[in-house]
């Protein structure tokens, strides 16, 4: 990759830094449009985005038409701007006004896992909003610690970094953070992790999803085979009718201790959620880079 310079750092920092203010100073319906059309900016100036997300659909939605996917597509667009909406408001969501964003599903299934006393890996995805559901937890019932990788952008990097701790959560860095997650799961903490990107294949196996193979990390599933933790899928998944978040736990995932297993009924269950809120995911992501030997790439 070639190395960033400082001046484009800079730029994108100061840019960032203006939409951030805008969008947590303005009264909140101005904030929610102005939201909207940054997602709808991304959209327009890097056309990447969108011609990726068509081939991510006709790949999983081979039967769908057209108007659907460019309205699946719309529709993530507009989930991107709530996200980013979301975030820029994290100083002021506190204990006294996260209801006013979320509330919980499912969380007897939380209960349960914590009473196994062996710690809970939640198998989350970029679904929803990624961001406020870690951060949102910490505040209605405990800080977790949280699998992130580091962005491009160190200057941006530091500008979220210093949000997602605010709610009193760890960040664990992508390139060193194994040793930490079982420290933290010996004394039975929570630890989220994003499980649902493309990965090189050092130390992957490719899985289904969506019925076609899907190069996938495994680490997630041996952290769970050595801990013995509690696998549990969990989203924060918007409800337009609510006009707020649902923090949607599901029940615990059964792990049988074979990574290539276990990996393929964690994919399993992020396919589920994402079928239930196709506009949610993240189909900008190039989910299916890494093809098996001989197969041609899906993003020529």
């Amino acid at each position: 990759m070639a190395q960033r310079s400082a001046f484009r750092n800079q730029i994108e920092a100061l840019a960032a830094g203006a939409v951030v203010a805008v969008l947590r100073y303005a009264p909140r319906p101005a904030a929610e449009v102005a939201a909207r059309w940054v997602a709808g900016l991304l959209d327009r100036f890097i056309p990447r985005l969108r011609r990726t997300a068509e081939i991510n659909l006709r790949f999983a939605f081979p039967d769908k038409d057209a108007n659907w996917r460019a309205g699946i597509i719309d529709e993530n667009f507009e989930n991107v701007g709530r996200v980013l909406f979301a975030l820029a408001r994290f100083p002021a969501i506190n204990s006294a006004t996260v209801h006013e964003w979320i509330r919980y599903e499912g969380f007897e299934h939380y209960v349960q896992a914590k009473e196994a006393g062996r710690g809970v890996l939640f198998a989350t995805a970029h679904l929803g909003n990624w961001e406020l559901s870690a951060y949102t937890h910490a505040l209605m019932t405990e800080p977790m610690h949280v699998v992130v990788r580091p962005l491009d952008n160190p200057l941006l990097d530091e500008l979220v970094e210093e949000r997602r701790g605010l709610s009193g959560n760890k960040l664990l860095s992508k390139r060193d953070f194994a040793r930490s997650i079982l420290h933290a799961l010996r004394k039975n903490e929570p630890v989220g992790i994003l499980v649902d990107q493309n990965s090189a294949p050092e130390n992957a196996v490719f899985v289904p999803f969506f019925g076609k193979p899907a190069s996938t990390n495994v680490t997630f599933a041996r952290l769970a085979a050595r801990s013995g933790a509690a696998v549990i899928p969990g989203f924060a998944v918007w409800s337009a009718a609510e006009r707020k978040y649902i923090l949607r736990f599901y029940p615990v995932l059964e792990m049988s201790g074979d990574p290539a297993e276990d990996t393929r009924r964690i994919q399993a269950s992020i396919e589920m959620a994402v079928r239930e809120y196709p506009g949610q995911w993240l189909w900008i992501h190039r989910r299916w880079k890494t093809r098996p030997e001989g197969e041609p790439g899906l993003y020529r």
